[in-house]
């Protein structure tokens, strides 16, 4: 059997991080010995529905959404059959003597997947590959053994990931633009501001001054510093 060449094409890479920001790389990063054929998203809406009695259809409420997931495959392979690969790929180590695919696996796993004692968690994950780039971090791994030596030791896996995407709180905060009465508010005041008016942005209502003004401990609406911190808490259901 002839040995396959994969020339420089650009290999899909994943880089781990300390850091939700993505600022503190770990380690190398891990290229895939062959690009994957395919991957697959997956996002979703999830809703509460509650029907009261005697109502003959469900009201279905908004919850969340939850976090976008990608899945992929990652050959590891000891044959010699797959030659021409990047330098530092894992799993392509084992043609050079190197590792075994088990090693390799445990190696791939050490990286992107268990739990780190200086961190207290797993490392957090960026992806690339083409116009992709996804920032999650790994939630499962399916490894899949297909070939063995005589010994039974495997030469070639498949591992079958699935990862999540994640954010960092400050960056969702701007994507989110909460403007909702259901979350605390936090406002510096501007001489030109009226604690009135900015009770009617916030809570379509400026009838909630009184407890704005008692949640702040001020003494009165009027006459407010400026840079005074205020804070609008959330509604009362």
């Amino acid at each position: 059997m002839s040995a396959i060449s994969f020339g420089q094409l650009e290999k899909l890479r994943i880089e781990s991080y300390k850091d939700a920001e993505l600022s503190e790389k770990v380690g190398e990063p891990f290229f895939a010995l062959v690009n994957p054929e395919t991957y697959t998203t997956h996002e979703k809406i999830e809703y509460s529905d509650t029907q009261a009695p005697g109502r003959s259809k469900a009201i279905l409420k908004f919850n969340k959404i939850p976090a976008q997931e990608i899945k992929f495959d990652f050959l590891f392979d000891g044959t010699g059959v797959i030659t021409g690969a990047i330098p530092g790929i894992v799993g392509a180590l084992v043609n050079l003597g190197r590792n075994s695919v088990t090693e390799d696996i445990a190696n791939f796993k050490k990286a992107v997947y268990e739990f780190d004692g200086t961190i207290h968690r797993p490392y957090y994950l960026k992806i690339f590959w083409g116009t992709l780039i996804f920032k999650g971090v790994m939630t499962s791994i399916d490894i899949e053994f297909k070939l063995f030596h005589s010994d039974g030791s495997p030469i070639r896996a498949v591992a079958k990931c699935t990862f999540r995407g994640t954010i960092d709180e400050p960056l969702l905060r701007k994507i989110e633009n909460r403007a909702s009465p259901d979350v605390t508010h936090e406002r510096k005041m501007k001489e030109s501001d009226r604690l009135d008016l900015m009770t009617k942005k916030i809570y379509e209502n400026q009838k909630y001054i009184i407890q704005v003004a008692e949640a702040n401990k001020l003494d009165g609406f009027r006459k407010i510093k400026a840079g005074t911190k205020i804070f609008f808490p959330p509604l009362t259901k």
